[in-house]
């Protein structure tokens, strides 16, 4: 039997794709999502819709599930043609805000709503998994630099306090295992009373103790012992719990066959009353951008100012041949830029679409992961539009890139090339977000893709010159390692934003074969007492 997932702050379903995905010896899924409680709308559907997909077996998937992501059936047809199928999935997904939320949300949900749904999914059954990462905007590093926040109030501010819900479903309820991901910063973050990483981990170890004495637990919690999973502990205290250096709950993605440099600590919870010390995910080599991204169909970016066309968008982009700048830079680059400006030519499906019919791709890294052959094609694979002094920037960029193999500071740039904005001398002298255009190295692992994709491309330039765009949703779905059948729903700043803020599912797969493990040993022994 399948082991229940409770997901919640759930985004797209990144951490519930790679849970979902684990397949034991008997070809059956290890663990089946329960329920995922996601507040965004329009994450909700694609949550909502994955969770629609999965009811299917492997390779039963129907044929209106592809008509519907080529655009000829709509989403309401789909679920009105597979009504079982589609309530379950309804059921499955739940579009809720967590907390403590603001009174005008239509989303809100109370704490007594979430502890029914939990237990009604539950059925009586005590070993489950409890995932997911509360908001992190409140912990980023980058987020906290803008802000010029060293310290983080929890009165003004109530993502810091976010991850008492998580505590408090703990407290209540005492999944066997869970896993907690938030972004590097939480190391640093600080409270006007504690830091907050070690308050985090003190109140994960005892959830219970976290609430007040009137708090009604039908069952007291008993704590939890908390791991990394990718280092094994430093020791033990007297108590038995691991000890480790907190840098050491930090995954660097790159390292784990992630293609970016996403770095996130993600915490294991195993319940004190399970004797179980679980392993760790395994290395691999870094896997270069091109290896996921380079066999999609070539596009080209569109003019945000004038009239879009390739003859204008060629002609934009020609300017530099005859304009003095190639003059105030390497030669090798100005000369790579002539020769890439030169082979400027129109691509096969142009700006791109939420669909493009390719037939079958290829790719160089993990097919089976990525690839389905009855897509037929590409899905959330278009272009956004650019303004014609920054597609200047973007051919300069992706050149630099191209021979110096690393993306320019503004220090790097010709002076013609600057962008106009008042705070530019402080990225030059000061090195003040110095490399606000930044393109992705083709032989490298990608830049960590966040949230922050969905208003800026300017951090996400393709590394093909000749390309002259930034990344499409798809591209950035791949470095994020979400298969090629996986649909993103709403409209394309919504899709990046998803995408962003999720957990690389393939990294996700690889922690669930961790706690698999976990609950494979727990169910050994009573597998021997009825034999």
């Amino acid at each position: 039997m399948a082991v229940p997932i409770i997901d919640i702050f759930a985004g797209p379903g990144g951490l519930g794709e790679g849970f979902s995905a684990l397949i034991n010896e008997e070809n059956q899924r290890v663990f089946k999502i329960a329920l995922s409680i996601e507040k965004d709308t329009l994450a909700h559907e694609t949550l909502r819709l994955r969770s629609f997909y999965r009811q299917f077996d492997h390779g039963q998937v129907p044929d209106d599930y592809y008509s519907f992501i080529r655009g000829l059936l709509s989403i309401e047809q789909l679920y009105a043609n597979w009504p079982e199928q589609a309530d379950h999935a309804e059921r499955e997904a739940w579009c809720g805000t967590l907390g403590d939320p603001d009174e005008k949300d239509q989303n809100a949900v109370s704490d007594e709503e979430v502890d029914t749904r939990i237990r009604a999914v539950l059925n009586g059954e005590q070993n489950w998994l409890l995932i997911g990462g509360p908001p992190c905007q409140a912990y980023s590093l980058v987020g906290r630099s803008r802000r010029q926040e060293r310290i983080l109030n929890e009165g003004t501010d109530k993502r810091v306090g976010l991850y008492k819900q998580y505590l408090r479903i703990l407290a209540k309820h005492s999944p066997a295992v869970f896993v907690m991901e938030n972004v590097k910063g939480i190391l640093s973050a600080e409270t006007t009373e504690n830091h907050v990483f070690q308050k985090i981990l003190q109140d994960l170890g005892d959830p219970a103790a976290c609430f007040p004495e009137n708090y009604r637990i039908e069952q007291v919690c008993p704590g939890y012992k908390i791991y990394s999973l990718v280092n094994l502990p430093e020791g033990f205290d007297i108590y038995g719990n691991p000890t480790y250096q907190p840098k050491q709950f930090v995954i660097q993605a790159e390292h784990y066959g992630i293609p970016q440099t996403r770095h996130r600590v993600i915490l294991l919870g195993v319940r004190n009353d399970i004797d179980i010390n679980p392993g760790i995910i395994g290395q691999s080599d870094e896997i270069p951008v091109r290896s996921v991204i380079g066999s999609l169909p070539r596009l080209r970016s569109g003019l945000s100012k004038n009239k879009d066309s390739f003859e204008n968008w060629q002609n934009v982009i020609k300017r530099l041949l005859d304009s003095q700048v190639l003059v105030q830079m390497d030669k090798q680059i100005a000369d790579n830029i002539r020769q890439n400006v030169l082979q400027l030519d129109n691509p096969l499906f142009g700006k791109g679409a939420d669909y493009l019919p390719t037939g079958e791709l290829a790719i160089g890294y993990l097919a089976d992961w990525y690839l389905d052959t009855r897509i037929q094609g590409v899905l959330n694979h278009a272009c956004r539009s650019h303004m014609d002094s920054d597609l200047l920037r973007y051919m300069f960029v992706a050149c630099f890139g191209n021979i110096k193999e690393q993306s320019p500071k503004l220090s790097d740039f010709p002076t013609e090339l600057l962008p106009a904005h008042s705070n530019v001398k402080e990225g030059v002298d000061d090195k003040k977000f110095a490399d606000r255009f930044r393109v992705q190295l083709a032989g490298r692992a990608a830049k960590t893709i966040t949230s922050h994709i969905s208003k800026d491309g300017h951090y996400y330039i393709h590394p093909d010159p000749t390309q002259c765009r930034s990344l499409t949703v798809r591209e950035a779905a791949r470095i994020q390692t979400f298969p090629d059948n996986y649909y993103f729903c709403g409209p394309r700043t919504s899709q990046f934003h998803q995408v962003g803020n999720a957990v690389p599912p393939y990294l996700a797969y690889q922690i669930a074969g961790v706690v698999g493990h976990i609950f494979q040993q727990l169910e050994e022994p009573v597998a021997q007492e009825n034999q």
